[in-house]
């Protein structure tokens, strides 16, 4: 098939680069859906105060769209945003945008060999091929506490912000510990009378070492590209290096845990509120996090941290198992993503009408999390088992274009109208990332995001960048069998 239509699912950075690459090699008959008003996946839907990123941004952008105006080495969701909107400018995407617009449900049609999709506005539309690039972190959690809808103040998830709501002169409670709540507590405590956190683990916490680029530096990005690519490179070896902390290698677990210890050492001098913040779980098991004010925050005078659990939210307080209820005006739930529910709400059926998340249901078996048995021309972009815990999602994402763009040109230089993965190579692949899951940090014994209910890690690659670049660098015909 020379020019396969293609719908892509999501103007993040993994419908964006894929849409990019996709028109560079010369496929044009694309639609990029999103459910947005704008372009920007999660940095367009997470303006908490405080949001940034904690990949430094040379790097945590696309290899073949450097920023030399970067304004600092951690950059904050506006410039993020900014970089993305910039990108579908550049590349002449918005033509190709199909806004406001989410896609219910996906329907292989096996007599048509082609995908119909479905969206919010009841439009029903065919494909040839589909690429998803929803991503992981686009459902916000909220957590089952009892009587939280019977709260007389106001609440809202951090990533759905009330920028209307003043926090000023209010009681305010925050559910959660993770990587939202400790970038936006330090932020609402100068603004809140008082401020309540409520934890149920402490996370390991390492230092933030920022800094400004100076417009000085700047220009020389821009003069010297070559200045950019060594940056970029110097930054992705030291988060690589990383890595042997999450695989397993006691040494380099030992030293994340010196700093991380050592840190909260120096920036923590009270012994009762240093034991409630030491994790009881190695580095890694749950997302380091960084920052240079968390610790500092909690210990203002305004500031409470509870670690009993909480038993239930009543009209205008919330009570805690020590048998505490502590009055609140406004409660914010900095409890993450729906990360293992990967593709909801959006139903996807493919051969036989087997919806694809009842098929996950006990396990999210993947190709490499880029391809799934049974689910022909379905592509997945930062899939289950492709998370990072060291390093940044847009190296994934582009290592999956590979695969993805070589598929497509042996689909038109073939002459077939697609590829399915083999069960077999299914089955082998999903079998290995298990097993050599079982050898991480991750497998040992904390509850955290990564893993499903089950207790399964769906989310995370258990390897290095490299390993992952290496296997998904060319499409494999092998693997998959062609769809005539």
């Amino acid at each position: 098939m020379s020019r396969p239509r293609i719908a892509i699912i999501g103007a993040g950075f993994a419908g964006l680069g894929a849409a990019i690459q996709l028109r560079q090699a010369g496929f044009d008959d694309l639609v990029v859906f999103d459910r947005g008003a704008e372009v920007g996946g999660t940095w367009r839907d997470n303006t908490y105060p405080g949001c940034a990123c904690d990949i430094r941004s040379h790097l945590y952008s696309f290899s073949f769209f450097r920023n030399p105006d970067w304004t600092s080495e951690y950059p904050r969701q506006p410039e993020i945003e900014a970089y993305l909107q910039h990108a579908a400018d550049h590349f002449g995407l918005r033509p190709f945008l199909r806004l406001r617009t989410e896609v219910t449900e996906l329907r292989w049609d096996e007599a048509a060999r082609t995908w119909s999709v479905h969206t919010s506005d009841g439009d029903v539309e065919t494909f040839d091929v589909v690429i998803n690039g929803t991503g992981p972190l686009s459902r916000p959690q909220v957590p089952d506490v009892p009587g939280l809808d019977r709260f007389a103040g106001t609440w809202f998830h951090s990533a759905r912000w009330d920028h209307d709501h003043r926090l000023k002169g209010e009681r305010v409670g925050v559910i959660g510990t993770g990587a939202s709540a400790i970038q936006f507590v330090p932020e609402i405590a100068r603004r809140a009378e008082r401020l309540t956190v409520f934890q149920r683990t402490p996370p390991w916490i390492v230092p933030r070492n920022d800094r400004s680029f100076s417009p000085a530096q700047r220009r020389r990005f821009r003069r010297y590209p070559v200045l950019t690519r060594l940056h970029r490179a110097r930054i992705y070896l030291e988060n690589e290096s990383q890595v042997l902390a999450f695989l397993g290698n006691r040494w380099a677990s030992a030293q994340a845990r010196s700093l991380a210890t050592g840190f909260l050492d120096r920036q923590v001098a009270d012994p009762d509120l240093r034991a409630r913040v030491l994790p009881d779980y190695p580095p890694g098991c749950k997302r380091i996090l960084i920052s240079n004010d968390w610790y500092p925050t909690l210990q203002r005078n305004d500031v409470d941290l509870v670690t009993d659990p909480i038993v239930e939210v009543r009209e205008h307080s919330v009570l805690t198992a020590d048998g505490t209820d502590h009055p609140l005006d406004t409660l914010i739930l900095g409890t993450g993503f729906a990360a293992t529910e990967f593709l909801s709400p959006m139903k996807v059926f493919g051969r036989g009408g087997v919806e694809l998340s009842e098929a996950w249901r006990s396990g999210a078996a993947t190709y490499l999390g880029l391809a799934v048995s049974g689910f022909p021309n379905f592509w997945l972009l930062a899939g289950p088992n492709t998370g990072l815990g060291h390093n940044s999602i847009v190296l994934m994402i582009e290592a999956q274009l590979h695969t993805v763009l070589g598929a497509l040109a042996a689909q038109r230089a073939d002459e077939v109208r697609g590829w399915e993965v083999r069960a077999e190579a299914q089955d082998r692949a999903y079998a290995q990332v298990q097993r050599r899951m079982g050898r991480t940090v991750w497998a040992s014994g904390c509850h955290s995001w990564y893993l499903s209910e089950g207790g399964r890690n769906d989310t995370l690659w258990p390897g290095s960048t490299i390993g992952y670049w290496w296997r998904t660098r060319r499409f494999d015909p092998r693997a998959f069998r062609a769809v005539r």
